[in-house]
């Protein structure tokens, strides 16, 4: 059995639990430590039984609680060689963490996780796989502004997938960001809209996808339920059904329940 929970999704900070009879991972840590763990004993998920964080980039709504949680858990941080060198410049991380480049493939806690490229307005960000001792296979995969060929490929065949929704294309666009905000988001290196995601759903479905969970929603550019709507339409266009073929669910910024597979 494997259970996954977005512990949080959005601009106020991300951090994802993989686990498995072994133990678990999180991804990210993008919310203060002592926030982890209140939402992991919540969930009934023993502390000691997280083995490692997986860092999908160094923006702090990625970070902010890794070196407090990865201190006190005493646990190894992995990450891409760039962003290894990003938080280190920037003193993102203390002397205290086991710091780990991380290129291709690592096994933690009887998982097997990989890492693919993501873009986005940083060097070296990346998406990650995970695959259970139990043959499941799940991903996560936000901050980027298009969806590539690795990225696609990579996403194929996994049974659960969190895939980025960040944005309504015309509520960003007549929001009230500044206009270079809105260029940066919308840019090949930004965030992904719901068309873009939706566009991308009936392929992973038509692979094997069964759970698709939306994340990183903009809290001002965006609404859960135009997000879903967007991804629903999409999938009905597929010939697709819900609750059928697959469950779609919309991460919320804190709150969401443990899936398990």
């Amino acid at each position: 059995m494997s259970r996954f929970c977005t512990l949080f999704s959005g601009s106020t900070g991300n951090c994802t639990y993989i686990g498995a009879s072994g133990g678990g991972i999180l991804i990210d840590a993008g919310v203060s430590a002592k926030r982890i763990e209140k939402a992991l004993l919540e969930r009934e998920i023993d502390l000691t039984t997280i083995k490692a964080i997986f860092v999908t980039h160094e923006h702090t709504d990625h970070i902010k609680g890794l070196r407090v949680f990865a201190s006190r858990a005493k646990i190894p941080v992995f990450a891409s060689d760039k962003t290894v060198e990003a938080m280190l410049l920037r003193n993102d991380v203390g002397e205290s963490i086991d710091l780990r480049v991380f290129e291709d493939s690592v096994s933690v806690a009887g998982m097997e996780i990989s890492r693919f490229d993501t873009s986005h307005d940083c060097e070296g960000s990346s998406g990650f796989i995970v695959k259970t001792p139990d043959g499941r296979k799940m991903a996560v995969c936000t901050d980027l502004g298009y969806v590539s060929d690795t990225v696609r490929q990579s996403l194929l065949g996994c049974d659960l997938v969190l895939l980025e929704s960040n944005h309504d294309i015309m509520m960003l666009q007549n929001g009230p960001y500044p206009y270079i905000i809105k260029q940066r988001i919308l840019s090949d290196s930004g965030h992904l809209s719901n068309v873009a995601c939706a566009a991308e759903l009936c392929g992973l479905v038509r692979s094997g996808t069964t759970r698709i969970v939306l994340g990183h929603l903009s809290r001002e550019n965006n609404h859960p339920e135009l997000a879903r709507t967007t991804a629903r339409a999409s999938l009905i266009d597929g010939g697709f059904k819900e609750d059928i073929d697959y469950i779609l669910y919309v991460a919320k910024p804190s709150g969401n329940k443990v899936l398990v597979l």
